[in-house]
């Protein structure tokens, strides 16, 4: 197992020019980080081989490794024409994925309103689904990049989705990013859900939450879930995920890969994303 950090962790010091993607590659081996994934908001490693050589050089220099790429897309279009633009425009990631040297890469593959999110819509859209994620699958292959789709955004999030969608592509590079604490977005019971993709990740993600029933409404800094529950980032270990018992199911599931922190808590960044750090070191070599 190797133990780092997502650059979404520390997005809040980006976001305020407090921090490049350099510092934070810096930062994350001082907290004693082996890995950095590189999550490309705020900025645009298409068409930029200066920044993503100055990323590759910067993680040389700091003695990490970059464990994986990370970005967003939508395949749920209703227009041929988008829908190929959307399939394009993500390849023209995996030529960056190759270019930080990275093997993984995460990429979205639909998103709808809640209203919209049903089993049904599902079905309906998960032919086009699956094309584009073979399509893209095979286009990475070349360069020896595993793609996935990770448990989050409402609509292709509940386990049983993810399983679905892996296992309808059938491309031995397409798996899964599996974040342990997003399938509390969905109401569902993480200890199954995680039980449930585990086999198929290629990288697991670790978060916490805090949750408060649908009756009750904490305020500022909280948000819903699919079914009107109220979740805020917690700093990993700290929430009400069982974030010791999660991480013993990943380890007996046989993974041995890259843990990748994410937080997105109200506290600074940097402090939760430190102590994030700490408690996952722990609760990992106890499970």
């Amino acid at each position: 197992m190797k133990l780092g950090l997502s650059t979404y962790s520390l997005q809040g010091a980006l976001d305020r020019k407090e921090m490049s993607v350099v510092d934070v590659i810096h930062w994350t081996a001082e907290q004693g980080g082996e890995h950095v994934e590189i999550v490309p908001l705020g900025y645009d490693l298409v068409g930029n081989p200066e920044l993503a050589e100055e990323i590759v050089k910067a993680a040389k220099a700091a003695k990490i490794e970059i464990s994986g790429y990370s970005i967003g897309a939508n395949f749920a279009k209703e227009d041929p024409a988008e829908f190929e633009k959307e399939v394009a425009a993500v390849m023209r990631h995996v030529d960056v994925a190759h270019a930080l040297g990275v093997k993984r890469m995460r990429h979205d593959v639909a998103f709808r309103k809640t209203e919209e999110a049903s089993i049904e819509q599902f079905e309906r859209d998960l032919p086009a689904l699956v094309d584009a994620c073979r399509r893209i699958a095979d286009y990475a292959s070349a360069f020896g990049i595993t793609t996935s789709v990770e448990n989050h955004g409402y609509y292709v999030q509940a386990s049983d989705r993810v399983r679905r969608l892996v296992h309808e592509v059938n491309r031995p590079n397409f798996r899964t990013t599996l974040d342990i604490g997003n399938f509390m977005c969905v109401d569902e019971d993480p200890l199954s859900a995680v039980k449930n993709n585990a086999p198929l990740a290629s990288m697991v993600h670790v978060k916490d939450f805090y949750r408060r029933p649908a009756s009750y409404n904490p305020g500022e800094g909280w948000f819903r879930s699919a079914y009107g529950h109220y979740l805020r980032g917690a700093i990993a270990g700290q929430g009400d995920l069982p974030v010791a018992e999660l991480l013993r199911i990943v380890k007996q599931s046989g993974y041995d890969g890259y843990l990748s922190v994410e937080f997105e808590g109200m506290e600074d960044c940097r402090t939760g994303s430190r102590i994030a750090l700490n408690n996952v070191r722990r609760l990992w070599a106890e499970a």
